[in-house]
């Protein structure tokens, strides 16, 4: 699947839900499928900041594909379940897509009115490490 159709599908799952608190306890939902992160992972490289619970992702480079790591101290399910979907959506895609990607599926479900501003100030964070990672990558394959 291209990330626009991974998109898409999230679209269409969160417009299964009509009520906020649902599609929040989806997100949660979400969040506890996530794999745990090694805790050797867990390192301040790779924790965002701007979140208001600690979050971390990472990135892996494998046979030209980005992987994304991600995970969140236990109290935070929300922030868990919110890079859950970010990994979803650009893991396992090319780093140039995912730099360039129009992540068009958080307006769309309505993650403004589901998250407080400073849980989008984190999820705004999230976005540019991941993307940070795309173009970084990116850069780093085409100067061979």
């Amino acid at each position: 699947m291209t990330i626009n159709e991974k998109q898409d599908e999230i679209i269409e799952e969160f417009d299964l839900f009509d009520d906020q608190l649902d599609k929040t306890q989806y997100i949660i939902d979400l969040g506890k499928k996530l794999p745990p992160m090694p805790e050797s992972r867990k390192i301040d490289a790779n924790r965002i900041m701007g979140c208001q619970s600690k979050v971390w992702v990472e990135g892996e480079l494998k046979d030209d594909k980005l992987y994304f790591y991600g995970d969140s101290e236990q109290t935070a399910q929300i922030s868990k379940g919110l890079v859950g979907l970010l990994i979803r959506v650009l893991s396992g895609e090319k780093p140039e897509d995912i730099a360039k990607a129009d992540l068009y599926f958080i307006p769309r479900v309505g993650m403004g009115n589901l998250i407080t501003s400073l849980r989008a100030g984190g999820l705004a964070s999230m976005i540019e490490r991941m993307k940070a990672y795309g173009r970084a990558y990116s850069v780093s394959e085409n100067s061979h």
